[in-house]
């Protein structure tokens, strides 16, 4: 017994430990620190991420009164020129603001910031990319965020139990699987189609990473348990126990990559070549509308389109 609790609180600290760090290196992460400008120290939070309606704020906070400044931003992956806002300030806080864009659009921005004459830019040489996205009900995110969590719990879990000698990681296996289904296939679907549009962006459709490498842990953790299906497949075939103890390694390893790359992203580009063509056809069905119409109408001698003799 005392063994098993050891065992369930190795595996959470495994767990915490690896959904820490995919957070804290992932690209939706902001990018927080201070700087000085003049004689004033701003601290800031480039936010990498906005989800639901209205425009993006990325804060600032001083205590000096005087900085001003401006975001310099524009659509990530084109040739747009940098658009430029000026920064808002208020009592001790400033507020920069990105405008919205469709779910799975991209900005990329940096700050530059002025007191007394000195100029500083935030990054430095860089720019920092923000993705959009759509707003996510609590509904479909809170079971989403709470069945993978135990999806990889369990995994960990099952996977330490495996390397025991006399281990019966079967029954975890069949609930880890379980709840990997539920948060990465039910779920994980959801949340994208609110967030960005889309149920799947994965294999066979897209190279959406993090629907991917869910499709990986499913397909690794499938094996295992086919290895291990029946009851005392690991008391006739100990060696079967390492199959377990790969699923968990693979799903514990995919897992360290940071949430969200290689997501859902908009080629403007494109959109932008597909509005001018829509633009077009728009224009050119109302041309066409107008030349019928035209044609229409009647003539003083009730011939459509032939003016009379009389007509101006």
């Amino acid at each position: 017994m005392a063994r098993s609790i050891l065992l369930w609180i190795l595996a959470l600290l495994i767990t915490l430990g690896s959904a820490y760090y995919q957070r804290k290196t992932g690209p939706t992460y902001p990018v927080d620190g201070s700087i000085a400008v003049g004689d004033a120290t701003v601290h800031y939070s480039l936010t990498r991420s906005h989800g639901g309606d209205g425009d993006q704020l990325v804060p600032f906070h001083t205590e000096t009164a005087g900085v001003e400044g401006e975001i310099v931003y524009r659509r990530y992956k084109t040739d747009d020129a940098w658009s430029r806002s000026a920064i808002t300030a208020e009592e001790d806080s400033l507020f920069a603001t990105l405008p919205h864009q469709p779910p799975a659009g991209k900005l990329e921005y940096f700050i530059e910031l002025e007191k007394d004459g000195a100029l500083v830019r935030i990054p430095d040489h860089e720019s920092v990319v923000t993705r959009f996205k759509g707003a996510v009900p609590m509904g479909a995110l809170i079971p989403h965020v709470i069945a993978m969590f135990l999806a990889m719990l369990i995994s960990t879990r099952a996977g330490l139990e495996a390397l025991r000698r006399e281990g019966r990681p079967r029954m975890q296996a069949i609930v880890g699987i379980v709840f990997l289904i539920i948060g990465g296939f039910i779920f994980g679907p959801i949340v994208q189609k609110f967030a960005f549009g889309e149920y799947w962006t994965g294999f066979p459709y897209g190279t959406d990473l993090t629907d991917n490498k869910t499709l990986i842990a499913l397909v690794a953790w499938l094996i295992a348990m086919a290895a291990i299906w029946k009851k005392d497949a690991l008391r006739q075939h100990p060696a079967r126990r390492w199959f377990v103890v790969g699923a968990s390694v693979v799903m514990l390893l995919i897992f360290l990559i940071p949430h969200s790359m290689m997501g859902s992203e908009i080629d403007y580009e494109e959109m932008d070549r597909q509005k001018a063509a829509e633009k077009a056809r728009m224009q050119e069905a109302a041309a066409d509308t107008e030349r019928t119409a035209g044609s229409a109408v009647p003539s003083s001698d009730g011939v459509p389109g032939e003016a009379g003799p009389d007509a101006p």
